[in-house]
């Protein structure tokens, strides 16, 4: 199978990438479709920016953000993600037919998140390598041997979640480039993804213009960061890794499809 791309759609005012462009319901649908025409396979609609240093929103807050979105773009017919830490905002958004949830705390945030995902076996639960809140996160970036702890941390998540009742077919793993990372630790796992695969579950990368592309061409805004992102797309296809998620579709779709073409030749 092809890797997956998973657009990326921020209903926030203060993501790094994004903030502010879908922040209305409008906008954020008209974008939804923008990505469906595209080609993408899995819209991540997120209501929290977790950039280093954000401050949280409060739930109602991030419920009024992203559920009319949810409500609207569900019947647009593309599979749709929500990028929460809450179980309430997942439970709300499970009841309006999602498929995904993408919790970035692996389920450290909220204690009632695994429960939940167990109790609805038709969604699949994407598990993020995370030490603690967007406010303190790179203070606690601190590592002896990066690959190993992050696949330790990761494989400990995994545990509790099964022990509480998810079905193991549901999980996904991300490694959490960016979270309580510094960039020499984000390269050194997407060097090292095999290591992270012999757990055994599918992994999603989520590197998308993030700032450590940044320091390596030299470039503060994000937008001219999409080149370096789309070289990381094809490293992770060429080994097969399950899923991309990325704030452009189409370019990434254009070089799935052609490493895939290579790999037929």
């Amino acid at each position: 199978m092809r890797t997956l791309v998973m657009g990326i759609l921020n209903v926030t005012p203060d993501s790094f990438a994004d903030g502010g462009k879908h922040f209305t319901t409008a906008d954020a649908v008209k974008r939804a479709q923008e990505m469906i025409d595209e080609g993408v396979d899995i819209i991540d609609i997120g209501g929290e920016s977790t950039k280093p240093g954000s401050e949280r929103v409060s739930e109602s807050e991030e419920g009024n953000r992203v559920l009319p979105v949810l409500e609207q773009v569900i019947p647009l017919g593309t599979e749709v993600s929500i990028d929460t830490t809450r179980s309430s905002i997942a439970a709300k958004a499970i009841k309006l037919g999602i498929k995904y949830v993408n919790d970035v705390s692996g389920g450290l945030a909220d204690k009632e998140m695994y429960s939940l995902i167990a109790k609805h076996p038709e969604v699949q639960y994407v598990i993020m390598h995370w030490r603690g809140h967007s406010k303190s996160m790179q203070e606690l970036a601190t590592y002896k041997d990066v690959v190993k702890e992050v696949k330790e941390e990761l494989e400990e998540r995994v545990n509790s979640a099964i022990e509480a009742g998810v079905d193991p077919e549901q999980i996904i793993i991300d490694p959490g480039i960016g979270f309580s990372k510094s960039t020499e630790h984000n390269w050194e796992l997407l060097k090292n993804v095999d290591r992270l695969s012999l757990l055994g579950y599918p992994i999603l990368i989520g590197a998308s213009r993030k700032r450590f592309l940044g320091e390596l061409i030299n470039s503060r805004n994000p937008d001219e960061r999409e080149a370096a992102t789309l070289a990381i797309t094809a490293a992770m296809a060429k080994q097969g890794i399950w899923g991309v998620r990325t704030h452009s579709v189409k370019p990434h779709r254009d070089v799935i499809a052609t490493i895939s073409a290579l790999g037929k030749r």
